[in-house]
């Protein structure tokens, strides 16, 4: 029996969203993208917020009447489910290293260089200065991970590399540049050297070279 498709609930140039988007496709699942216009309050509207995500945020997932919101959580639950061991480790030690950089995803990743981006991109009034500081302090973090391991966790692709891929490689557009960071650029290539690799479109703002 062929799997429905797992219906994904986003915005074309939410990282976010994308994470979810590349994850689906690197594992092979059929998926259908369902527009939510982030500028118009799509996401905040009363049937999003009851039937979809109580924090009016993008993007929520529904797998055959299970319907999942935030963006790490979904990497979880699709790594566990259709990834069989090979995108989330099975042992306690590897899960640990794999969570410590969920947790930098939602934290430093999202302060850096996902909210440099927002103030390009989307406008939002923002510290851009501290932003772009906080992104550089990351990105030297990553830099001397990658020079210890091939990707962030391990010497194998995890979860933990799709949560950071797309703000990361989408830094430039918040004028965040990643020429002092050749391990970063290498792991980049890595990453969209995957099969099933899927790009989030880019915009016309920001640094163009990474």
């Amino acid at each position: 029996m062929t799997q429905p498709a797992i219906k994904l609930y986003g915005f074309p140039l939410s990282g976010h969203s994308h994470r979810v988007e590349l994850m689906l496709s690197l594992l092979g699942l059929a998926s259908e993208f369902i527009l939510v216009d982030l500028k118009q309050g799509a996401h905040k509207t009363p049937e999003f917020l009851t039937t979809l995500n109580s924090f009016g945020q993008v993007p929520v997932i529904d797998d055959g009447g299970t319907v999942l919101a935030d963006s790490n959580a979904i990497l979880i639950y699709l790594a566990s489910t259709y990834g069989s061991g090979q995108w989330l480790p099975s042992d306690l030690v590897g899960q640990a290293k794999v969570q410590r950089w969920l947790s930098a995803a939602a934290g430093p990743l999202h302060a850096g260089p996902a909210t440099a981006r927002l103030a390009t991109v989307f406008g939002a009034e923002v510290d851009t200065v501290g932003a772009i500081n906080r992104a550089h302090a990351l990105l030297s973090v990553m830099e001397q991970q990658l020079s210890q391991s091939r990707f962030l966790a391990s010497e194998q692709p995890s979860i933990a590399d799709i949560a950071f891929y797309t703000y990361v490689a989408h830094a430039p557009e918040g004028n965040v540049s990643l020429a002092d960071y050749p391990k970063v650029r290498a792991w980049l290539a890595s990453i969209e050297a995957l099969p099933g690799f899927v790009g989030m479109p880019r915009t016309a703002v920001g640094l163009q070279s990474q």
